[in-house]
């Protein structure tokens, strides 16, 4: 695989920063801390930023119109085998922590990925689901854009984020089942080598 894109979903807006609702974005700061790679205004509602391997991309459209700017990327970058993309995105269906990685499927209850499949007519999409947990006594809407503790910050970037970075690079380097039976089968809390 030449380029891999990998676009994080969430909220623009310093209000939306640590939100559970933008865990793609916060993800893609870890990855682009560990690539080396600057964010960059695009020509269209994105920001983007990349090196050999890899076209980190964030949605400046807020998530419930997320298709619309992942539209705009294929479309100028000529990405035209989805499999070369990976869409990043909280899931409060997955237990905090949680990693799923899959290359097709609805998207449930996530109104930004519903937005990305409509925009490009296929649920034929990867995507890597980073579980928020479910809300207790909290509309869902409110609980996705309610902050994540200092704790929960930390278990992401110290847990969480490092496998999924490296099931991506496993995704790129060698195949995305690789990717897939790495990620999935990791739980939280368990010694990351």
């Amino acid at each position: 695989m030449d380029k891999l894109y990998i676009v994080g979903l969430g909220n623009p807006g310093r209000e939306y920063v640590y939100t559970r609702h933008n865990t793609g974005w916060l993800f893609l700061d870890f990855f682009a801390y560990r690539e080396d790679i600057k964010f960059e205004p695009g020509k269209g509602d994105f920001y983007f930023g990349y090196n050999e391997n890899y076209v980190l991309v964030k949605p400046t459209t807020f998530m419930n119109l997320s298709g619309i700017a992942v539209k705009q990327i294929v479309d100028q970058f000529d990405i035209d085998d989805f499999n070369s993309l990976i869409i990043v995105l909280d899931d409060a269906d997955l237990s905090f922590g949680k990693l799923r990685l899959k290359m097709k499927g609805s998207a449930g209850t996530h109104n930004g990925l519903a937005s990305v499949i409509m925009e490009l007519g296929t649920e034929e999409i990867p995507r890597l689901r980073i579980g928020i947990g479910k809300p207790v006594g909290v509309p869902l809407r409110d609980y996705v854009l309610s902050e994540f503790s200092d704790e929960e910050i930390y278990r992401l970037r110290t847990e969480t984020f490092p496998i999924g970075y490296r099931g991506i690079k496993i995704y790129r380097e060698e195949s995305p089942l690789k990717a897939m039976n790495f990620i999935n089968s990791w739980q939280p809390g368990e010694e990351i080598e």
